[in-house]
Parts: C-alpha cells; structure tokens; sequence
C-alpha cells in the first residue's frame, strides 16, 4: 500500500532527478598497470601507473573509455549518479506499483 510517506519521498525523488542531467553510465575503472618502458620507475612492478576508465555497453558491446587523470574525479562522480538515477528509478517504481495496486484493490470493493 502506497503511503503518505511513500508519495513524498516519490516527489522529492523526482524533484532531485533534475541534478543528475550530467550522469555517465557504465562503471568507473581504477588501474594500475606497467607502460612497458624499460626504464620507467613502472619496470620493477611496484610504482605502477594509474588509468582511469568508464566500461559501458554501446549497442551491445562492452566499451572502455579512458579518462585522463585531470577528469577522473568528475567522471567517478558522473557515474556515481547515474547509479543514483537508477535507484531513484526503482524505488519510485515500486511506490507507484503500490499506488496502483491499492488503488485496484479499492475499485474491487465497489
């Protein structure tokens, strides 16, 4: 049964929706890895440098991205909303199936 409280909390949902215009899909992807340089501070496999990447499906393939280190906190925050819109997405979805079925139910007393 969809309450008071589950309306609100719909609203406000859907009222935030608006701030994450800028959300990336995918998942954000810390590595560390070796250039293969073999006079890199990398060589010996303890000082390894770190790539930034955003892995999404496009038209059914996986897809990496690789985000320069000046852009991966904007990237990692840009996918942590997407994430956000997704279950924003979920819980507003079960509100309504609620609703919906409350409201069912009453027109099946009449």
């Amino acid at each position: 049964m969809a309450t008071d409280h589950d309306l609100d909390l719909r609203g406000r949902l859907i009222r935030s929706l608006g701030a994450l215009r800028e959300m990336l899909p995918g998942s954000f992807v810390e590595r560390q890895r070796k250039c293969g340089k073999p006079n890199c501070r990398c060589a010996d496999g303890k000082q390894l440098h770190t790539l930034f990447q955003i892995s999404v499906l496009q038209d059914g393939k996986l897809k990496t991205i690789h985000i320069p280190a000046e852009l991966a906190d904007e990237a990692r925050q840009k996918v942590e909303l997407h994430k956000r819109f997704q279950e924003a997405a979920t819980t507003i979805s079960n509100i309504n199936l609620r609703h919906f079925l409350q409201r069912k139910a009453e027109k099946g007393k009449s």
